[in-house]
């Protein structure tokens, strides 16, 4: 029997996106602990098998994870990543994509540090190593192109967070101007909420919008989206996020709460929304982007 889905496989010229802290593996000692990945990762087969996104960036992935969810997404996924470290085999921040519809023409993965070319670095106050990844898509169903960038914050330094976040505002508003006919897609756990200066400093100038906020049509309440394996309430904190560019409409979005058997998957919900690509620009073409 499949399991419901919450959205499910899209068509054409639907784009599925997904945020996904999916939790990284960690050792327990606590035989019937919500944390152990022997157990959690059978529910994370089951969600994403049956939501198919088109695009999905995940956050907190080991090596073996990032091989296990492109498992679970099925044979036509590919995912383009490595690790925050110099050697490339620690977390992850990979972003999924299904080939059948999306052609990837570039993709970049920066330090979120004063020194983003140098892999491994850090700086701004945070202990733990950050990254962007970001990647170039042609939709091969419509012609447009997509500009995604997934992240994932720091959990401690106020300071990381917000010049994380201007680095980030940068790196959109220099993808806008080269390529202003392009969707573009911010997925990631900000470890931030909406009243934060985070938060507002990635949507305050309107070249990011909150897909929960601008989405024609709501298919859950506003369940938190750090639960921490508790049970949901509604009106809890958003703190992983879909965000989009100008020329993006979001039809509907949800944060999914699925629980098998009172189980969850991670101690993150993931958050999707549809999005529909606004019609390009005739007088532009996509032809010599430049990297930044």
């Amino acid at each position: 029997m499949t399991d419901a889905a919450l959205i499910g496989a899209v068509s054409a010229p639907d784009l599925q996106v997904m945020t996904y802290n999916i939790r990284r593996r960690v050792p327990t000692l606590r035989a019937g602990s919500p944390d152990r990945w022997d157990a959690r990762k059978l529910l994370l087969h089951r969600l994403l098998t049956a939501e198919q996104p088109t695009l999905l960036g995940a956050q907190e992935a080991l090596v073996d994870q990032v091989d296990f969810v492109a498992d679970a997404l099925g044979p036509h996924y590919r995912w383009v990543g490595r690790g925050r470290h110099a050697a490339g085999r620690d977390e992850h921040n990979p972003i999924f994509y299904d080939s059948r519809r999306l052609h990837l023409t570039a993709w970049q993965q920066r330090a979120l540090s004063a020194t983003p070319h140098a892999h491994g670095s850090r700086s701004w106050g945070n202990l733990t190593r950050r990254v962007v990844v970001s990647a170039d898509f042609t939709d091969l169903a419509t012609g447009t192109r997509l500009l995604a960038f997934n992240t994932h914050f720091d959990h401690l330094s106020w300071r990381s967070r917000l010049t994380s976040a201007e680095f980030i505002l940068a790196l959109v508003n220099s993808a806008h101007a080269a390529e202003p006919d392009a969707a573009i897609v911010v997925t990631g756990d900000l470890n931030a909420t909406v009243e934060s200066a985070v938060y507002r400093r990635l949507t305050g100038e309107g070249a990011l919008r909150d897909s929960w906020l601008v989405a024609a049509e709501r298919l859950t309440p506003q369940w938190g989206t750090f639960s921490g394996y508790r049970r949901q309430r509604r009106g809890g904190a958003r703190i992983d996020y879909v965000l989009v560019g100008p020329g993006v409409e979001v039809a509907s979005t949800g944060i999914n709460a699925a629980r098998f058997d009172g189980r969850s998957a991670s101690d993150h919900e993931p958050v999707q929304a549809v999005l529909r690509h606004a019609a390009p620009h005739p007088a532009r073409s996509s032809a010599g982007r430049q990297s930044d």
